[in-house]
């Protein structure tokens, strides 16, 4: 069976750079109290108007085509992680399809958070695998700051996150042992609640009305009333410490079980590129492997948590710098609410 090979790699951050100092204009936070917590020091923020999830996704599969020696009516399937999406629906790869003018193509659209974009890159990978697309477009893309509290009720999730894009080109490669290894997919929702938004939604209503026509009072809060509203019902919740401890113990669980399965420890490992979701963990996870500081690539410090896409930006931004070279044994991880966790293991 032949394997997959990331041919092209891209990625766009929005021009607005927010400092920690200019989030402590909204709230009561500090550029100290943020870097010791997360190791973040600036990211980036869309345009409230002219950019999207999609907009921006568009940019960085434009980079990834390009370098993949393609065009986009050469694509013949997209998978598109995100959770924030332009719309609740349609998803963004049909958005994406639009805009950038593809054939009638399919469209997947993946909502597994921060581990999306290996659960994207593992479908795709799949699809390559048994031959049935040849060129698959694989999108990561947030646009945060649309949903963003900036009130100091929110600084522990506010602070955290921003936005971008990053997207890579899958094909087939005949050459053995080149491309992707192995993916590994993992989730638990026991404790799904302490990184979650809760709305819209109606996970809090144990039944919906059979028929129409009952009196408001009789829906069992169906509706939220204004005081849950500007209570902050409908913001991001995240139990920080919780999230903390399962992600220190899931990161090296989850980069142990790609290495076990072909054969290869910690030190065969030429890069490891970690979903950026705080440079604590990255760290942690670090030292807990043996890795040297040279084979782990972090940029959380410039662009905080952008989800879906902080794995392809780190990615291509890792392979832009020359940290990544033909041969190398590159290790993909993420960790994220659900929970979900996965690694990829490719041999560049």
């Amino acid at each position: 069976m032949q394997s997959s090979k990331i041919a092209g790699v891209g990625y766009y951050v929005p021009k607005n750079v927010y400092t920690n100092n200019d989030l402590s204009r909204f709230m009561e936070t500090n550029d100290e109290w943020i870097q010791e917590r997360t190791g973040i020091k600036e990211r980036r923020f869309a345009d409230r108007l002219g950019e999207t999830t999609t907009t921006i996704g568009v940019e960085a599969a434009k980079n990834a085509i390009e370098r993949a020696g393609i065009t986009a009516q050469d694509v013949d399937f997209i998978i598109f992680a995100t959770l924030s999406p332009d719309y609740y629906f349609p998803g963004c790869g049909v958005l994406l399809q639009r805009e950038m003018k593809m054939k009638e193509i399919g469209a997947l659209d993946v909502r597994n958070q921060c581990s999306g974009f290996l659960y994207a890159l593992s479908i795709a990978d799949q699809f390559i695998k048994t031959g049935m697309y040849k060129n698959i477009l694989v999108v990561g893309s947030e646009k945060h700051s649309f949903a963003m509290d900036f009130e100091t009720r929110s600084r522990n999730v506010s602070v955290i996150f921003g936005d971008g894009a990053g997207a890579v080109v899958l094909q087939p490669t005949q050459k053995e042992g080149q491309g992707i290894l192995s993916t590994h997919l993992h989730s638990d929702g026991a404790d799904a609640e302490i990184l979650a938004m809760f709305y819209p939604g109606a996970a809090a209503n144990k039944w919906l009305p059979e028929k129409p026509g009952y009196p408001e009072q009789e829906l069992g809060g169906l509706f939220m009333t204004t005081e849950q509203l500007e209570g902050g019902a409908a913001l991001p919740y995240m139990d920080g410490p919780a999230v903390f401890k399962k992600a220190v113990v899931k990161f090296p669980e989850v980069i142990r079980e790609a290495l076990a399965a072909n054969n290869l420890k910690a030190e065969d490992i030429d890069l490891l590129v970690p979903h950026q979701a705080n440079l604590r963990i990255s760290q942690y996870v670090q030292q807990l492997l043996g890795l040297s500081d040279d084979k782990v690539f972090n940029n959380i410090q410039k662009y905080g948590n952008t989800t879906a896409a902080s794995v392809p930006i780190a990615l291509c931004e890792a392979w832009e710098a020359g940290k990544i070279k033909e041969d190398d044994l590159v290790c993909l991880a993420a960790f994220g609410s659900g929970f979900t966790w996965a690694s990829a293991l490719i041999r560049w």
